[in-house]
């Protein structure tokens, strides 16, 4: 008789605690049902104490523990298993792959950032911007045409004797740039460029067109309202970036007002495509920062339109669209487990194993393809070429998606 007691359920799981029906969605129970079979709550009538919540937290993290050690072991050891077993149904073993992959792209994502931190760019910037608009040292091109413009810089150099500069900065620099100019083979080549320009003429062109840019912003915006192309909307956002700038102005009606800039829909457009760029060049941290907090989300949702590829390269096989994006998101994330544990190797170790790491996965890629589709060495190296040469092409032409989105939207 003791030996039946013990065995009989306590606490919360009490028999005396059962109830007839759902407390959650009201659906009718039997006294042996430990669980709602329609929404998986205990049934349980028992008011909850604090030891309920902490033995309710300990059980699921013990049972999400245990699920995220077995698909990391699957994962890394036994290509292709995890989503034979997976689209099979045996599901409750291992964790949900879109989940797992978002928890992946953000630990990466966040480590990448802080290991790089970019923050430092945007003082850098700032610094940088300051000396090119407050420095001492400029090169004037002269008015003679003959001359040219590589005898100019180099006897502009020479008159920099840098004893005669009070800014240790400046001397510093001067001898820099001598001992380049003296030193690097290539400094030759560059004065020729120099020269070429000049004398087709476009060297003048260039300086011309930035005076007349500053000195008579009016004048310089009526030439442009003049052309039609992409080239002169480029060409606008240039104009508006240079003007920002120099706090010529600040918001599109002062330009309306000041320059008699027409209310466009283009017009506004370039002046706005203008200030993101504008702050982009002037706060590269932070918008490196904020991309990198998209890149989890862009990942998410590119891996479906690449899914469609694999869909058509195994049109053959008798798997759904569906059973191909569970395959990405676990081939994804093991991508992301190994770049993790690349970067943690890298930042303890000051190397770069990253190369190691990525051949490692093209290793296994191979053999999860070999093991979830079944086919032969040929065939799969041939899918593996042609789906790796396009997963390459979409996510380059995602990143330029999602930097030109940012640019505008910053």
């Amino acid at each position: 008789m003791e030996e039946d007691k013990r065995h009989l359920p306590k606490g919360r799981f009490a028999l005396k605690f059962r109830g007839t029906s759902c407390l959650n969605c009201g659906h009718t129970l039997d006294i042996s049902d430990r669980y709602c079979p329609n929404c998986a709550q205990i049934n349980s009538t028992k008011k909850l104490a604090l030891r309920d919540f902490v033995d309710e937290f300990l059980n699921s993290v013990i049972n999400y523990d245990s699920r995220l050690w077995q698909t990391f072991y699957a994962l890394l050891l036994r290509p292709g298993k995890i989503t034979t077993d997976y689209i099979a149904g045996k599901r409750i073993s291992y964790t949900n792959p879109f989940r797992f992959l978002l928890s992946l792209a953000f630990i990466y994502f966040i480590l990448f950032a802080y290991k790089n931190n970019f923050n430092q760019l945007d003082q850098e910037v700032k610094n940088l911007d300051e000396r090119m608009l407050g420095g001492p040292i400029s090169v004037d091109f002269g008015n003679d045409p003959e001359q040219p413009v590589s005898a100019l810089i180099t006897n502009q150099l020479d008159s920099l004797a840098p004893g005669q500069l009070q800014d240790t900065s400046a001397q510093k620099a001067v001898q820099l740039l001598d001992s380049i100019v003296k030193n690097d083979p290539n400094i030759p080549d560059t004065f020729k460029a120099l020269d070429s320009l000049q004398s087709s003429g476009k060297l003048d062109s260039l300086v011309h067109r930035d005076s007349l840019m500053l000195s008579n912003p009016k004048q310089y915006f009526d030439l442009l309202e003049t052309r039609s192309s992409f080239g002169n909307f480029l060409e606008k956002v240039e104009f508006f970036t240079r003007l920002l700038h120099n706090s010529y102005l600040e918001t599109f009606e002062e330009g309306i007002d000041r320059y008699d800039v027409e209310d466009t829909f283009w017009n506004r457009l370039s002046f706005q495509f203008a200030g993101s760029v504008l702050k982009t060049i002037q706060e590269p941290g932070n918008f490196i920062n904020g991309l990198f907090s998209r890149l989890p989300f862009v990942v998410f949702f590119f891996l479906p339109l690449f899914t469609i590829f694999i869909f058509l390269v195994y049109i053959r096989k008798n798997f759904t669209y569906t059973d191909h994006l569970i395959f990405s998101f676990h081939n994804q994330s093991l991508l992301f487990i190994l770049l993790i544990l690349s970067m943690l190797i890298d930042m303890m170790l000051s190397i770069d194993s990253s190369g190691i790491f990525v051949l490692i996965f093209g290793i296994y890629l191979y053999k999860a393809m070999r093991k979830f589709y079944g086919q032969n060495r040929w065939k799969t190296i041939l899918k593996f070429t042609f789906l790796n040469a396009v997963f390459t092409g979409l996510a380059i032409l995602s990143v330029l998606a999602l930097l030109m989105g940012s640019v505008v939207t910053y």
